[in-house]
């Protein structure tokens, strides 16, 4: 079967050697790579109910089979473990032009275990890898980090290069550090960089020249070429060119599901202050693309003018504008690039240090820590990031995440969040489907699982519409669980329909494939991840919504019921196969 190196990279940083294994073509055949092969990996090789900090907590990362391709959208890769955050299975994926040399690497996955005794970082080639001490590294900001990784480690034996990082928040242990590469990209909401963290692990530097070989050449390249053709200028690719996702600042406002002032609210009256407009205008930024890519959805700049001239960053994406000013009610897109430029030198998680921030204005407000911040205080807020990073005062609780830091401080009536992670930028009072798809999402309150919000704020389906809805939303999951096995990006999700994601995969494997073979292999997936994470201990409670979210939104009156989410909820299971788990 073709698309596939068949190689797997296993790495024992305890005992600093590695071996490489051949991956079997039924194996393949079932997983299709990515998120299929990594979940397997991770199900058989990691001890049941293990300590995410623990060294036998397995990392892996993994690229799909069209890595390297003509294929659009397809330079990604995938981070998998067991979450330091959440205690759950989790993924992240990230783009941007280092996932291409992981790629030339020649691994489907690279399996990451042990911890090394001193910081360290690895250089991973299609030999296998090579130790190094981090020396000075440990402790640089994840700017300074990759460009001194790529500095000292490369050769001139591969074209191919590029680095993961992880800043100062993972080294510290931070609960949702993140991975970055190419300085503004970011793996591992519920932290991923964590692990590597706890692992002592640096950086990695992926460098190589190996290419996957494809079943049809010509078949791949002529079907790119006429999905380049339709596609390069819909409209859904002039919106993410032309303003990117930071356009979804106006939609959910009029939506009135825009998260304001730590989810009590569903928009945000100085909106256009802070939306893409305000980013243009205030940052002058031109469109970026990873590798593979017509979308050009990032938008790098500058801001112009004020304290914080000359700032030069890639983003801020909605949902950092949503955790930052929506949340926090920080009424100025340069206070937000600022904020988001400081969460990624320090390695964190941008959705959830928002709301974290969101979270301690509120304990302030009602008493519960002695810390001067409140709505509207940028200052206050990238301060508080600071003591997060360093784990200092507040920071110290923050940096365990919001379930630590709920219980701490008497706060878990308030406290929105699903198995520990806190949900992404669309309200689900409004958009009721999404209450679905924070709740049972496999690492938590995640709106990239399903990307339901989309059909809910398209008029696809009516966003009140609660019975005969589940069977929408798992087409949508299925759908998304494919392309994370193949590791797609997001943004193409209206272009790959079922027919041309099977077009592709036969091009580019050889194997057969239709929508009900498809999601055959989505829903064992999914079975699988929901099958670790109940080993580790999941309960009906981690499948709930959070009181806080059945309060009625004191702008609009907006809110979802229990009665609602139990039909959500119901139906889901029934169409899944699924049993009501039971607590013990």
């Amino acid at each position: 079967m073709d698309g596939f190196h068949k190689r797997v990279l296993h790495i024992d940083l305890t005992r600093k050697n590695a071996v490489i294994s051949t991956l079997p073509d039924d194996i393949l055949s079932e997983c299709l790579g990515g998120k299929g092969l990594a979940s397997r990996l991770l199900y058989e090789q990691n001890p049941a109910r293990i300590n995410p900090m623990a060294p036998e907590n397995t990392l892996i990362f993994a690229a799909g089979p069209f890595s390297g391709s003509s294929i659009w959208g397809s330079c990604r890769y995938g981070v998998f473990t067991k979450s330091p955050l959440t205690g759950f299975f989790t993924e992240s994926y990230s783009g941007g032009k280092a996932p291409e040399a992981l790629d030339a690497a020649g691994f489907d996955a690279i399996v990451i275990r042990g911890a090394c005794a001193k910081p360290a970082v690895l250089t991973i080639h299609p030999e296998g890898v090579e130790f190094h001490d981090a020396g000075d590294i440990w402790g640089m900001d994840t700017y300074s980090a990759e460009d001194a990784i790529k500095s000292r480690f490369s050769s001139d034996q591969f074209r191919k290069k590029g680095a993961v990082v992880i800043g100062p928040a993972g080294e510290n242990g931070v609960r949702f550090a993140v991975i970055e590469n190419d300085y503004w990209r970011s793996a591992g909401r519920t932290g991923a960089g964590t692990v590597m963290g706890a692992k002592k692990l640096k950086g990695i530097l992926f460098t190589g020249d190996q290419k996957r070989p494809l079943f049809n050449d010509d078949l791949v390249n002529a079907f790119s070429r006429k999905f380049l053709a339709e596609f390069k200028d819909h409209a859904a690719t002039n919106a993410y060119k032309s303003l990117g996702t930071a356009m979804l600042v106006k939609i959910t406002n009029a939506a009135g599901a825009f998260p304001t002032r730590y989810w009590t609210r569903g928009s945000f009256d100085k909106w256009e202050t802070i939306d893409a407009d305000a980013m243009m205008k205030k940052m002058q930024p031109t469109s970026t693309a990873c590798a593979k890519c017509f979308m050009a959805c990032g938008k790098l700049g500058t801001v112009k003018e004020g304290r914080h001239s000359g700032l030069h960053i890639e983003g801020p994406e909605y949902e950092t504008i949503y955790a930052f000013g929506g949340l926090c009610m920080i009424d100025s897109i340069e206070e937000i690039a600022y904020l988001n430029d400081i969460c990624d030198r320090l390695g964190m998680d941008t959705i959830t240090s928002g709301n974290l921030c969101a979270f301690a204005i509120e304990a302030a407000r009602r008493g519960k820590i002695d810390y001067p911040m409140d709505y509207g205080d940028a200052d206050a807020v990238a301060g508080l990031l600071q003591k997060i990073a360093r784990r200092e005062g507040p920071g110290g609780v923050l940096s365990y995440g919001i379930k630590h830091a709920s219980q701490t401080w008497g706060l878990e009536d308030i406290a929105v969040h699903v198995k520990g992670l806190e949900p992404a930028g669309y309200d689900p009072r409004v958009l009721k489907g999404m209450g679905l798809a924070y709740a049972v999402s496999d690492r938590g309150a995640c709106h990239l699982r399903t990307t339901f919000y989309k059909p809910e704020l398209s008029g696809m389906i009516s966003p009140d519409k609660i019975t005969g809805k589940a069977e929408l939303f798992l087409d949508f999951e299925d759908r998304l669980t494919i392309f994370d096995m193949l590791i797609l990006c997001r943004f193409y999700r209206d272009f790959y329909q079922w027919e041309n994601l099977a077009k592709i995969i036969h091009a580019v494997t050889g194997l057969e494939s239709n929508m009900n073979i498809l999601k055959n292999k989505a829903r064992n997936t999914a079975d699988l991840i929901r099958s670790f994470n109940l080993r580790e201990g999941m309960t009906p409670e981690d499948e709930a919504l959070p009181k806080a979210l059945y309060q009625p939104m004191a702008d609009s009156g907006k809110q979802i019921t229990k009665d609602e989410m139990e039909t959500l909820l119901n139906e889901y299971y029934h169409l899944h196969g699924w049993k009501i788990i039971k607590s013990e």
